[in-house]
């Protein structure tokens, strides 16, 4: 069995149900632009960046200034995330076992980086993640596979002994680009099928030894 390095873990809506939060603070400001969000806008908002959110629906509404979306996006998602956060099923008894095995894990976020901060110091306050990467630490965030090349780098490591946990399209493919073992446990969205990607139904049916079959899968593909 291939030896597990590390575990980055995604945020929203993989360690904490903030998907339902981003998805209506994203439909408040649509509302404002005077546009009606709906399901087909799910691809451009779920697991999105902030600006990439912001310019769909500048360019949805044909109104509005993307920084200034963007601003208010993130300005109401951390009003809404900081007045609590809930935990995914099973989080936390995972991140309890790779702690007891000394496996270091890490949180690989696009979101920005009051928000991560908001997150890990209230719901995730005594999780001792190795270190915190948001949307601001990185050139280009998810889809984009700096974040999780960051990571790995930032833990001395090859990416392909890092295993991703992701619940969305755009950090599946932000791990799989950078080389990760990928462990998808979708949320609100579908996550396409790849040879490289193995997939859970929820936290609670993940081990340690899973992880590790994922670096397998992925050197595999």
């Amino acid at each position: 069995m291939s030896t597990l390095g590390a575990v980055l873990f995604d945020m929203d809506g993989t360690l904490v149900d903030t998907e339902v939060l981003w998805w209506r603070t994203t439909e408040e400001t649509a509302r404002t632009l005077g546009y009606a969000l709906t399901g087909a806008d799910a691809p451009e908002v779920v697991g999105r960046a902030v600006p990439d959110t912001a310019a769909h629906l500048v360019r949805a509404a044909g109104a509005g200034d993307t920084a200034e979306v963007a601003a208010a996006l993130t300005e109401d998602f951390f009003r809404r995330v900081d007045a609590g956060a809930p935990e995914r099923p099973g989080a936390r008894r995972l991140l309890a076992r790779l702690e007891a095995e000394g496996v270091p894990f890490a949180l690989v976020s696009a979101s920005p980086r009051v928000v991560v901060d908001s997150v890990v110091g209230g719901s995730l306050a005594d999780v001792p993640f190795a270190f915190t990467l948001s949307a601001d630490d990185t050139e280009r965030t998810k889809p984009h596979p700096d974040p999780y090349r960051a990571a790995a780098a930032r833990l001395g490591l090859a990416p392909g002994r890092c295993v991703a946990v992701e619940d969305s399209p755009d950090g599946a493919a932000s791990a799989e680009a950078a080389g990760c073992g990928v462990l998808v446990v979708p949320s609100l969205l579908a996550v396409p099928a790849s040879a490289a990607r193995t997939f859970a139904t929820s936290l609670e049916d993940v081990t340690p030894e899973l992880l590790r079959r994922c670096l397998g899968a992925s050197a595999r593909a």
